[in-house]
């Protein structure tokens, strides 16, 4: 998954608490590190998993209180001064993304697909709830919905970056509905069958991000704040793929500087979806 991803999330910034930035910093660095030993690099993949491995083992050795190894005390003397408030289960679940990346499957239905957000996005968000002292059924629930749409999101956002290194997110149900191939998308052939698929999953990732949405409605101050930019800056994205008529196998949409007016006049303005 790309570093991308995770900087959809707020990181220390200006509207974090003080007191929470620490451990949303270090949350991060350990997110981004993980995201690096996955991706970044020459590395073969049986390296790359051994590394993750050895990760893996140090961030067990961080929740037990026994030393980590020098090469990444940077993350986890951090990550240790914040672990009581989090959740090691929820950092687990995302080395187990990272390293399903090394060699991912083909998905075989959205179900399929979800089950990998469920644990390469959505611990981010319980994480965080989980520092703000939110952990009801509702929001957590809501919260899943916001993470798992946000990675759809950065799939249909990113088919040039993935389908070069050979990724491929879409579920092979909706390939087979609008029979298009995985060699087609992977190779990223526009045709006006690919661009109906890619309406059709932008109109998921879309019903997801609002079935969350209201969360950023009900958390009081400057995480709710925080978490309206966040759902806005993604259905700003679809909206950049549907306004080029879907045609995100030959350019990837961004987020511009200049976007910033309509984002914040969006999250001044958000109200929950009927």
């Amino acid at each position: 998954m790309s570093v991308d991803h995770y900087e959809n999330f707020p990181v220390a910034s200006v509207l974090c608490p003080p007191a929470l930035r620490p451990a949303v910093a270090a949350i991060y660095h350990f997110a981004r590190t993980a995201d690096d030993l996955a991706d970044e690099g020459d590395a073969a993949p049986a390296e790359r998993r051994q590394a993750l491995q050895a990760y893996r083992a140090d961030l067990q050795a961080c929740v037990d209180g026994r030393p980590v190894s020098p090469r990444w005390t940077r993350v986890f003397v951090p990550l240790s001064h914040e672990l009581p408030r989090l959740k090691p289960r929820l950092l687990h679940d995302l080395l187990d993304a990272f390293e399903q990346d090394l060699s991912p499957p083909r998905y075989r239905d959205r179900a399929h697909l979800l089950d990998y957000c469920r644990r390469s996005a959505n611990p981010v968000g319980r994480l965080l709830l989980g520092l703000y002292g939110v952990g009801d059924p509702v929001s957590l629930q809501r919260s899943d919905a916001i993470c798992s749409a946000l990675q759809l999101i950065n799939f249909w956002q990113d088919f040039t970056r993935d389908g070069p290194n050979g990724r491929l997110y879409v579920p092979q149900d909706d390939l087979d509905r609008h029979g298009v191939s995985a060699e087609d998308v992977l190779a990223c052939r526009d045709s006006p069958a690919a661009r109906a698929l890619i309406a059709d999953l932008c109109v998921w990732a879309r019903e997801l991000m609002q079935h969350g949405a209201p969360l950023a409605l009900t958390l009081r101050g400057r995480i709710g704040w925080e978490l309206r930019l966040v759902v806005q800056g993604g259905l700003r994205i679809l909206d950049k793929i549907e306004s080029r008529g879907h045609d995100s196998l030959l350019h990837r949409p961004a987020i511009q500087g200049s976007d910033a007016p309509r984002l914040l006049w969006r999250a001044l303005t958000m109200r929950a979806a009927p």
